[in-house]
């Protein structure tokens, strides 16, 4: 399902452009992951799954610069974006999806219908990081930062790979887990063409009076501050990760970890 190399880029590049997110910006949509408190703050609604991830920013030692300049365009967005239309990510748990699983009421199905569900993933999964491992290509890679995309409920960082071999490495990853047949027996399966993303937040309520026009050249002017700045993403390790919401993402030592 995932693009060739060079059709990946060319998809992502368009999406980083001015024009771009004037055209998206006129489709968003509050997103549905989060409500309104009794104090009128946005909050997560229960939205329970699993994941393949690289450790979130609070525990990525290894990415620690990549991450604080993400939590500084985070925040310059919240600048200029009432807290209501923006909902911030914490930025400890900022991270880069490597493979979606399953999540919301597919998750909830699957869990009450077949016995033992969660150990049956964890053992597929790592039957996928063998899988993966017996390849032989294993071997940290790079990706980085080409720019902020506005997807239709959120505001996310879109990631490009250094090089093709970079991009190679995540899809045979990817394939290791998606054409795993214990995975597809349990109901996962993958549902989403690759767009490398970190996302920095959700879109809460959509003023009546926004100013596509205006909203659109300042995201376009943020992405000026990696132009002579590149960003780049190590990534040394995969996690099987548990959230319950979209604010963290919980692993226990025995969960699989893949080492690159």
């Amino acid at each position: 399902m995932d693009d060739n190399y060079q059709t990946y880029v060319n998809r992502v590049a368009r999406m980083t452009l001015g024009p771009a997110y004037l055209s998206q910006l006129e489709h968003i949509q509050e997103s549905p992951k989060f409500t309104l408190d009794a104090q009128g703050q946005r909050k997560p609604v229960p939205f329970p799954g699993y994941s393949v991830i690289t450790p979130p920013a609070g525990e990525d030692v290894d990415n620690a610069d990549f991450y604080q300049n993400l939590t500084d365009c985070q925040q310059q967005l919240a600048r200029i974006l009432d807290p209501d239309f923006f909902v911030k990510i914490p930025p400890d748990s900022l991270h880069f999806t490597l493979a979606d699983l399953i999540w919301d009421d597919l998750y909830r199905d699957a869990s009450q219908q077949i016995p033992d569900f969660e150990s049956k993933v964890q053992e597929a999964i790592a039957e996928s990081f063998t899988i993966f491992e017996s390849q032989k290509i294993s071997q940290p890679f790079q990706w980085q930062v080409l720019g902020l995309m506005v997807m239709t409920r959120a505001i996310v960082v879109c990631l490009v790979p250094r090089d093709e071999e970079a991009y190679n490495l995540l899809i045979q990853f990817r394939r290791s887990i998606y054409q795993n047949r214990s995975l597809m027996a349990l109901g996962i399966e993958q549902q989403y063409h690759l767009v490398a993303h970190v996302t920095l937040g959700y879109f809460g309520s959509i003023p009546n009076d926004l100013d596509r026009e205006t909203l659109s050249q300042q995201i376009f002017e943020l992405n000026h501050q990696w132009l002579d700045n590149p960003q780049e993403i190590l990534i040394k390790k995969a996690d099987f990760r548990k959230f319950e919401d979209m604010m963290a993402y919980r692993r226990e030592p025995h969960w699989p970890r893949f080492v690159f």
